[in-house]
Protein backbone atom coordinates (compact mmCIF):
# COMPACT_ATOMS: atom_id res chain seq x y z
CA UNK A 1 0.00 0.00 0.00
CA UNK A 2 1.02 3.34 -0.77
CA UNK A 3 2.08 5.62 1.82
CA UNK A 4 -1.07 8.21 0.53
CA UNK A 5 -3.35 5.18 0.49
CA UNK A 6 -2.23 3.87 4.51
CA UNK A 7 -2.79 7.63 5.68
CA UNK A 8 -6.13 7.70 4.36
CA UNK A 9 -6.88 4.47 5.72
CA UNK A 10 -5.98 4.82 9.09
CA UNK A 11 -7.64 7.83 9.66
CA UNK A 12 -10.80 6.12 7.52
CA UNK A 13 -10.70 3.34 10.15
CA UNK A 14 -10.16 5.17 13.26
CA UNK A 15 -13.23 7.38 12.17
CA UNK A 16 -15.20 4.56 11.93
CA UNK A 17 -13.75 3.06 15.43
CA UNK A 18 -14.66 6.65 16.88
CA UNK A 19 -18.23 6.49 15.02
CA UNK A 20 -19.13 3.27 16.20
CA UNK A 21 -17.93 4.38 20.07
CA UNK A 22 -15.25 2.40 20.42
CA UNK A 23 -12.83 4.70 21.74
CA UNK A 24 -13.93 8.52 22.26
CA UNK A 25 -12.32 11.97 23.03
CA UNK A 26 -9.01 11.85 22.42
CA UNK A 27 -8.40 8.67 23.58
CA UNK A 28 -6.53 5.77 20.87
CA UNK A 29 -3.45 5.46 18.72
CA UNK A 30 -2.35 4.04 15.61
CA UNK A 31 0.54 2.91 13.87
CA UNK A 32 1.53 1.40 10.90
CA UNK A 33 4.61 0.37 8.73
CA UNK A 34 5.07 2.41 5.66
CA UNK A 35 6.66 0.57 2.69
CA UNK A 36 9.98 2.03 3.82
CA UNK A 37 10.00 0.44 6.91
CA UNK A 38 9.19 3.68 8.70
CA UNK A 39 6.08 4.26 10.25
CA UNK A 40 3.16 6.55 10.29
CA UNK A 41 1.27 7.37 13.95
CA UNK A 42 -1.99 9.29 14.93
CA UNK A 43 -0.90 12.28 16.77
CA UNK A 44 -1.04 13.13 20.81
CA UNK A 45 -4.32 14.32 21.48
CA UNK A 46 -5.98 14.08 17.94
CA UNK A 47 -9.93 12.72 17.95
CA UNK A 48 -10.27 9.63 15.79
CA UNK A 49 -13.30 11.06 14.42
CA UNK A 50 -11.52 13.99 12.74
CA UNK A 51 -8.14 13.01 11.80
CA UNK A 52 -5.98 14.65 9.29
CA UNK A 53 -3.86 12.60 6.77
CA UNK A 54 -1.36 14.87 5.81
CA UNK A 55 -1.31 15.63 9.61
CA UNK A 56 -0.05 11.75 10.71
CA UNK A 57 3.38 11.60 12.55
CA UNK A 58 6.06 10.17 10.23
CA UNK A 59 9.17 8.14 11.85
CA UNK A 60 11.56 6.59 9.21
CA UNK A 61 13.18 3.11 9.66
CA UNK A 62 15.73 4.16 12.68
CA UNK A 63 12.38 5.74 14.21
CA UNK A 64 13.30 9.22 14.04
CA UNK A 65 10.38 11.51 14.31
CA UNK A 66 10.82 13.57 10.67
CA UNK A 67 7.34 15.07 10.07
CA UNK A 68 3.38 15.78 11.02
CA UNK A 69 2.39 16.38 14.53
CA UNK A 70 4.13 15.24 17.72
CA UNK A 71 3.34 11.37 18.09
CA UNK A 72 1.23 9.82 20.74
CA UNK A 73 3.10 9.50 24.02
CA UNK A 74 2.64 6.07 23.63
CA UNK A 75 5.12 5.37 21.00
CA UNK A 76 7.20 3.05 23.66
CA UNK A 77 4.70 0.86 23.58
CA UNK A 78 3.90 0.94 19.63
CA UNK A 79 7.85 0.38 19.39
CA UNK A 80 8.25 -2.42 21.89
CA UNK A 81 5.54 -4.31 19.65
CA UNK A 82 7.29 -4.13 16.37
CA UNK A 83 10.73 -4.49 18.16
CA UNK A 84 9.34 -8.20 19.62
CA UNK A 85 7.22 -9.05 16.95
CA UNK A 86 9.00 -8.90 13.83
CA UNK A 87 5.48 -9.88 11.07
CA UNK A 88 3.86 -6.55 12.97
CA UNK A 89 2.78 -4.10 10.44
CA UNK A 90 0.29 -2.07 12.91
CA UNK A 91 -0.80 -1.64 15.97
CA UNK A 92 -4.23 -0.43 17.39
CA UNK A 93 -4.77 0.98 21.02
CA UNK A 94 -8.14 1.53 22.43
CA UNK A 95 -10.01 2.81 25.49
CA UNK A 96 -12.69 0.43 24.79
CA UNK A 97 -15.33 -0.21 27.58
CA UNK A 98 -15.53 -3.63 27.23
CA UNK A 99 -12.22 -4.62 27.50
CA UNK A 100 -11.36 -1.61 30.18
CA UNK A 101 -14.60 -3.24 32.38
CA UNK A 102 -13.27 -7.30 31.79
CA UNK A 103 -9.80 -6.01 32.51
CA UNK A 104 -11.24 -5.00 36.25
CA UNK A 105 -13.09 -8.54 37.10
CA UNK A 106 -11.50 -10.54 39.89
CA UNK A 107 -12.00 -13.27 37.50
CA UNK A 108 -9.89 -12.03 34.55
CA UNK A 109 -6.88 -14.51 34.45
CA UNK A 110 -3.63 -12.15 33.37
CA UNK A 111 -2.32 -14.98 31.52
CA UNK A 112 -5.31 -15.47 29.34
CA UNK A 113 -7.48 -12.67 29.96
CA UNK A 114 -10.52 -13.67 27.60
CA UNK A 115 -12.55 -16.63 28.13
CA UNK A 116 -13.16 -19.35 25.32
CA UNK A 117 -16.27 -18.05 24.12
CA UNK A 118 -15.81 -17.71 20.20
CA UNK A 119 -14.16 -19.59 17.76
CA UNK A 120 -13.06 -16.21 16.27
CA UNK A 121 -11.72 -14.83 19.07
CA UNK A 122 -9.27 -17.53 19.65
CA UNK A 123 -8.35 -17.20 15.76
CA UNK A 124 -7.50 -13.77 15.36
CA UNK A 125 -6.42 -12.98 18.87
CA UNK A 126 -4.41 -15.95 20.26
CA UNK A 127 -4.25 -15.54 24.52
CA UNK A 128 -4.45 -11.87 25.40
CA UNK A 129 -2.17 -11.34 28.21
CA UNK A 130 -3.87 -8.60 30.97
CA UNK A 131 -0.42 -6.54 31.86
CA UNK A 132 -1.22 -4.28 34.99
CA UNK A 133 -1.73 -0.42 35.88
CA UNK A 134 0.76 2.20 34.60
CA UNK A 135 0.26 5.45 34.27
CA UNK A 136 -0.34 6.83 30.25
CA UNK A 137 2.52 7.35 28.96
CA UNK A 138 4.70 5.25 31.04
CA UNK A 139 7.58 3.66 29.33
CA UNK A 140 7.20 0.86 31.18
CA UNK A 141 4.13 -0.26 29.35
CA UNK A 142 6.33 -0.77 26.44
CA UNK A 143 8.98 -3.07 29.41
CA UNK A 144 5.82 -4.86 29.88
CA UNK A 145 5.63 -5.98 26.13
CA UNK A 146 9.25 -6.42 25.67
CA UNK A 147 8.90 -8.73 28.69
CA UNK A 148 6.80 -11.18 27.13
CA UNK A 149 9.24 -11.90 24.24
CA UNK A 150 6.93 -11.74 21.87
CA UNK A 151 4.26 -14.43 22.77
CA UNK A 152 1.44 -12.06 22.67
CA UNK A 153 -0.02 -10.39 19.78
CA UNK A 154 -2.67 -8.58 22.21
CA UNK A 155 -2.75 -7.09 25.77
CA UNK A 156 -5.27 -5.20 27.90
CA UNK A 157 -3.56 -2.81 30.07
CA UNK A 158 -5.61 -2.74 33.61
CA UNK A 159 -7.97 0.29 33.59
CA UNK A 160 -6.67 1.58 30.61
CA UNK A 161 -7.29 -0.21 27.40
CA UNK A 162 -6.27 -2.86 24.56
CA UNK A 163 -3.82 -2.95 22.71
CA UNK A 164 -3.43 -5.25 19.17
CA UNK A 165 -0.26 -6.19 16.86
CA UNK A 166 -0.93 -7.75 13.74
CA UNK A 167 0.04 -7.80 9.94
CA UNK A 168 -1.53 -5.42 8.47
CA UNK A 169 -3.94 -2.22 9.62
CA UNK A 170 -6.86 -3.95 8.66
CA UNK A 171 -6.05 -6.98 10.78
CA UNK A 172 -5.04 -5.29 13.36
CA UNK A 173 -8.40 -3.60 13.61
CA UNK A 174 -10.49 -6.82 13.05
CA UNK A 175 -8.45 -8.28 15.83
CA UNK A 176 -9.47 -4.88 18.34
CA UNK A 177 -12.89 -5.67 17.37
CA UNK A 178 -13.05 -9.36 17.98
CA UNK A 179 -11.29 -8.51 21.56
CA UNK A 180 -13.98 -5.96 22.50
CA UNK A 181 -17.16 -8.28 21.40
CA UNK A 182 -15.33 -11.24 23.35
CA UNK A 183 -15.06 -8.86 26.25
CA UNK A 184 -18.67 -7.54 26.17
CA UNK A 185 -19.94 -11.33 25.71
CA UNK A 186 -17.90 -12.01 29.02
CA UNK A 187 -19.26 -9.31 30.67
CA UNK A 188 -22.97 -9.78 29.44
CA UNK A 189 -22.75 -13.94 30.55
CA UNK A 190 -20.73 -12.87 33.99
CA UNK A 191 -22.51 -15.36 36.38
CA UNK A 192 -24.53 -17.68 34.04
CA UNK A 193 -22.28 -20.22 33.73
CA UNK A 194 -22.03 -20.37 29.73
CA UNK A 195 -20.76 -23.26 27.76
CA UNK A 196 -17.68 -22.24 26.44
CA UNK A 197 -15.30 -24.15 24.02
CA UNK A 198 -14.16 -26.72 25.24
CA UNK A 199 -10.12 -27.66 25.55
CA UNK A 200 -10.49 -29.82 22.79
CA UNK A 201 -12.55 -27.80 20.99
CA UNK A 202 -10.05 -24.98 21.59
CA UNK A 203 -7.21 -26.97 20.46
CA UNK A 204 -8.78 -28.03 16.93
CA UNK A 205 -9.03 -24.27 16.11
CA UNK A 206 -5.50 -23.53 17.15
CA UNK A 207 -4.31 -26.30 14.91
CA UNK A 208 -6.67 -26.09 11.99
CA UNK A 209 -5.93 -21.88 11.57
CA UNK A 210 -2.30 -22.00 12.93
CA UNK A 211 -2.92 -19.88 16.20
CA UNK A 212 0.03 -18.87 18.43
CA UNK A 213 -1.00 -20.44 21.43
CA UNK A 214 1.44 -21.21 24.22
Amino acid sequence: MSESDLREAICWQAASMFARGLTGGASGNISARTEDGGLLVTPTGASFGKLDPARLSRFDPRGNHIAGDKPTKEMNLHAAFYETRSKAGAVVHLHSSHAVAWSMMPEAEADNLLPPLTAYSVMRLGKVQLLPFFVPGDPAMGDAVRGLAGRRSAVVLANHGPVVAAKDLEAAVYAMEELEETAKLALLLRGAHPKMLTPDQVRQVVTKFDVEWD
